[in-house]
C-alpha cells in the first residue's frame, strides 16, 4: 500500500503540535476522520419522501425523470395503463429502427454492421453504400493516433485499469488538436469522428502497455490494417497472432452495434450530455461518459457477471439442480457472497421488464458460439441463473417489480468465448457507445441550448460561526 504523508489533528493533543502521519487505508487517522464525517453528514432516507425528492432521478414507480427529448434512440420496456406500470417485452430503436432488424439485416447479408449503426446514430437516417463506403474509409484513415501520442500519453503512463486510461487518454488528445473548444456542428462533426475511430486503438495500446507493466507479459504492436472493419481492426490488435475467423469478427461486430446507443437516460450519455450543456470541449464530456460506463452498476457490470458467475461455479456443485442454484442467488442476494453488494449482476434494469433485447441477441449468440467452443454446460448454467433469478429475487427482497436479464449478462460470455480478455469487457462497451455519447453531445449543443442546472433541497440549518478557540472536540 502507498502510504501518503499529511498533517492532520485527530482530536485533542494537549496543546502539543500537529504530528507528522501517514494517512493510509487502515489508519486509525483515517478511521477518525470517517467518523467525523459520518456524525455531521447523515440524511435521514425519510426526507427523501418527504420532501418529495427523485433520487438517482427516477419517479417513485422507477421510471425516469423526463430530462429531455432526442430523436436518437428510444428504449421501451413498459406500458402505463391508468398510471399503472405494465411490463412488456423490451424493443430497442436507433433513429425509429429495430436493432434488430439491423443486426438480422448485416447477417443475411454477411457484412459489417458497427460503422452503419454510427452513421445511423450521428447522421439519422441510414446510409446508401456509397455513403457507407467513404465513411468507412474516413473512420479508417483516422485510426491512427497523434504522432508521439502512444509513446508520451500510453506508453509512459501505463494504468492498470483500462477505463482508466481511455479516460485520460482521451482528455489527453485535446492538446493535439488544433482546434478543441470549438462548439460548431462542423467542428464536433471532425471530432465525433476521429474519437469513434481512435478509441479502439487507444483501448488496444493501452492493453498491450497494462499487459506488459502489470502483468509482465509481452507487448506487441501490431500496425492498423486500413481495409478492415472497427471489430476486425480490434482482434487484429489484441491476439498475437493477429489470426481470427470471419465469424468471430461478425460476433464482435454484433456485440458493438447492440452496445452502441441506449437513450439519453443512460447514466454515462446523460452525463456526457450534462458536460456538453455547459458548452465544454468533446474531450472533457467523451471521458466524462467513460468515466461514467466504468462504474460496477453501469457498464462494468458486465466483469461483475464474470467474477459472480465462477465463484457461483466453484461453489455449487451441480449446476443442474435449480434449487442448490437457487440457494447461491439468495446468497448473492442477501450480500453473503459474491462482492456483498446484494446485487445479482446482469439481472435487473431501470427499464426493461420482461426482456432486454440487447441480452436476447446476445443470448442467441452465445447458444451457437458455446456449441462450437465445447461449452455448451457453461451456458446452460447461465440460462438457469437467468430464469431462476427473477423468482429469487422476489422471494428473498419480497418485491413485486418484474425484473429480466440485462445486456451485460451475457455480454462477458460472449467475450470470454471469443478470447477476450476480461481487461477489455467494459473497454469494448465504451468503444461501442462513443457512437451514441458523440450523437447526444451534438443533439445537444444543437437543439438545447440551456445548461443543466437540477435542484437539491437543502436540509442545514442556521448556526453562528464559533471562534476556534471557543469550539469543543
Amino acid at each position: 500500500m502507498i502510504l501518503r504523508t499529511a498533517l492532520f489533528l485527530i482530536g485533542g493533543n494537549d496543546g502539543m503540535e500537529p504530528e507528522k502521519t501517514a494517512l493510509g487505508g487502515s489508519s486509525p487517522e483515517l478511521k477518525a476522520l470517517c467518523d467525523e464525517y459520518r456524525q455531521n453528514n447523515r440524511i435521514d432516507p425519510a426526507d427523501f419522501d418527504l420532501y418529495n425528492v427523485k433520487r438517482g432521478l427516477r419517479n417513485p414507480d422507477g421510471t425516469g425523470v423526463m430530462a429531455g427529448l432526442t430523436l436518437i434512440c428510444n428504449v421501451h420496456g413498459y406500458l402505463i395503463d391508468d398510471a399503472v406500470r405494465v411490463p412488456d417485452k423490451g424493443c430497442l430503436t436507433y433513429r425509429g429502427i429495430d436493432v434488430n432488424e439491423i443486426v438480422n439485416a448485416c447477417a443475411a447479408e454477411n457484412r459489417f454492421g458497427f460503422e452503419e449503426v454510427c452513421w445511423l446514430l450521428l447522421f439519422g437516417k441510414l446510409p446508401t453504400r456509397r455513403q457507407l463506403d467513404r465513411f468507412c474509409s474516413v473512420l479508417n484513415g483516422c485510426r491512427e493516433l497523434p504522432e508521439y501520442f502512444a509513446e508520451d500519453m500510453i506508453i509512459k503512463a501505463p494504468s492498470k485499469n483500462v477505463m482508466n486510461k481511455l479516460a485520460r487518454s482521451v482528455l489527453a488528445l485535446y492538446s493535439y488538436d488544433d482546434n478543441p473548444d470549438d462548439t460548431s456542428l462542423e467542428n464536433n462533426m471532425r471530432q465525433s469522428i476521429q474519437l469513434i475511430a481512435r478509441l479502439p486503438t487507444i483501448m488496444t495500446y493501452a492493453y498491450q502497455v497494462k499487459r506488459r507493466h502489470y502483468d509482465k507479459q509481452s507487448m506487441y504492436f501490431h500496425p492498423i490494417d486500413p481495409s478492415q472493419s472497427t471489430a476486425e481492426s480490434i482482434l487484429n490488435a489484441i491476439r498475437p497472432d493477429r489470426v481470427f475467423t470471419d465469424a468471430e469478427a461478425k460476433l464482435l461486430d454484433i456485440c458493438m452495434m447492440v452496445h452502441a446507443e441506449h437513450g439519453g437516460g443512460n447514466n454515462s450519455t446523460f452525463a456526457t450530455r450534462a458536460l456538453s450543456s455547459t458548452g465544454t470541449d468533446i474531450y472533457s464530456a467523451i471521458a466524462a461518459g467513460i468515466g461514467s460506463l466504468k462504474g460496477p452498476r453501469h457498464g462494468g457490470a458486465n466483469h461483475r457477471v464474470m467474477m459472480m458467475m465462477d465463484e457461483l461455479m466453484e461453489n455449487v456443485k451441480d449446476w443442474e439442480d435449480d434449487d442448490e442454484v437457487s440457494a447461491w442467488l439468495a446468497r448473492v442476494l442477501r450480500g453473503e457472497v459474491s462482492d456483498h453488494t446484494g446485487l445479482i449482476y446482469g439481472i435487473g434494469h431501470a427499464v426493461y421488464t420482461l426482456s432486454d433485447p440487447r441480452a436476447v441477441i446476445l443470448r442467441r449468440s452465445a447458444r451457437a458460439l458455446a456449441g462450437k467452443r465445447g461449452l455448451e454446460k457453461k451456458f446452460e448454467l447461465f440460462e438457469r441463473v437467468e430464469r431462476l433469478a427473477p423468482q429469487v429475487f422476489a422471494r428473498v427482497t419480497g418485491k413485486k417489480k418484474v425484473v429480466c436479464a440485462n445486456v451485460d449478462f451475457y455480454s462477458g460470455l460472449v467475450y470470454e468465448m471469443l478470447g477476450i480478455p476480461s481487461d477489455l469487457y467494459t473497454p469494448l462497451f465504451a468503444v461501442s457507445r462513443i457512437a451514441g455519447w458523440c450523437a447526444h453531445r451534438m443533439e445537444e449543443l444543437e437543439t438545447c441550448g440551456r445548461i443543466m442546472r437540477p435542484a437539491y433541497r437543502s436540509l442545514s440549518v442556521s448556526r453562528p460561526y464559533v471562534p476556534i478557540e471557543k469550539r469543543e472536540d
